[in-house]
């Protein structure tokens, strides 16, 4: 396995300042991103609604865990996200993200694992115009 510490690292900087190159950089070229806000996209979709969705984010992180799935590499990280909306409407909480790498060490599939429950009302205030039906379906 490349080095997990290091992907988080560069991972979490890239997200925190919605460097969308930085971050489809760690990325397989048809790479998925599995939300529960915004279901199941391709990582080249995902970033630019959650970047667009996001006035600031502040990172913290607080374990990395390594692991094997399938004789796959894993790589999960658990963090504190805190989340100001575009609306300014503050929306945090705590992740858990898991990174199924392919052989480069790139991410193939993310798998952001959270309760959406106290930052539900502040999303969908945020975006009346989508059916949040049809945007968590699958998720």
């Amino acid at each position: 396995m490349a080095d997990p510490d290091l992907l988080v690292e560069r991972y979490l900087a890239a997200l925190e300042a919605a460097d969308l190159d930085a971050v489809l950089a760690l990325f397989a070229p048809d790479a998925t991103v599995v939300s529960p806000l915004y279901g199941t996209l391709p990582a080249r979709e995902f970033y630019p609604v959650l970047f667009a969705d996001t006035a600031e984010s502040r990172l913290t992180l607080k374990a990395t865990m390594r692991g094997t799935r399938d004789g796959r590499d894993l790589v999960s990280f658990w963090f504190d996200f805190d989340w100001t909306l575009a609306s300014g409407e503050p929306a945090p909480f705590s992740v858990v993200d898991v990174a199924e790498l392919d052989e480069e060490g790139r991410i193939e599939r993310l798998t952001i694992v959270y309760d959406t429950a106290p930052i539900r009302g502040a999303f969908d205030r945020q975006r009346p115009d989508v059916d949040q039906d049809e945007a968590t379906a699958g998720a």
